[in-house]
């Protein structure tokens, strides 16, 4: 069962995670995150380094609740990790493809397969299935096209289930890695 965010200021300071200052504005249970949920989602967005007190200080409130917060939107999959942002071009993946990719049949288990030597692939960083013609849209990097000539050719024909692929090359970036609009959450926090 998923823990809830507390409806009122009684809750016990024992519930891990749960606690609240006096005044500390909550969230119902079921409903939206409050101002204090998405001030901290934005701020974590933008840069996930910040120390508790200045996440604390930014978003109006004092360390404790701002990590028991924090914790709480981490337990609820609402922030689902921290990572480094790298610049693929400095690091020598000259190429992004995107590989649309048709799968031969469609049944559970036949995905299920494709779908797991998919996720192991280090190239493919990301992956959705996808509406209209074909099964799967890779985003794929590589070195350079010989790289990728050879990553189509020795691994991604290759996976199970794989009935064809059409790739089309970015030929520059216009936005990517952007922070996730949160506006939608706002209405009434």
């Amino acid at each position: 069962m998923a823990l809830k965010r507390p409806t009122s200021e009684k809750t016990p300071a024992s519930a891990p995670g749960l606690a609240h200052e006096p005044g500390e504005p909550t969230v119902a249970q079921g409903k939206a995150l409050d101002r204090y949920d998405l001030a901290l989602l934005r701020e974590l967005q933008a840069d996930a380094r910040l120390s508790n007190a200045e996440l604390a200080s930014r978003i109006g409130l004092s360390a404790a609740p701002t990590w028991r917060r924090v914790k709480w939107l981490e337990e609820q999959g609402y922030i689902t990790g921290y990572r480094a942002e790298l610049d693929r071009r400095k690091i020598g993946l000259g190429v992004l493809a995107f590989v649309r990719l048709d799968a031969e049949r469609n049944n559970s288990d036949s995905t299920r397969a494709l779908e797991d030597a998919i996720r192991a692939r280090p190239e493919v960083v990301a992956c959705h299935y996808i509406s209209g013609t074909g099964t799967f849209e890779l985003q794929v990097v590589a070195t350079d096209l010989d790289a990728f000539s050879r990553l189509a050719m020795d691994v991604l024909f290759k996976l199970p289930n794989v009935k064809d692929l059409h790739t089309s090359f970015s030929l520059g970036e216009v936005k990517a890695g952007g922070v996730l609009p949160l506006n939608h959450l706002g209405r009434g926090a």
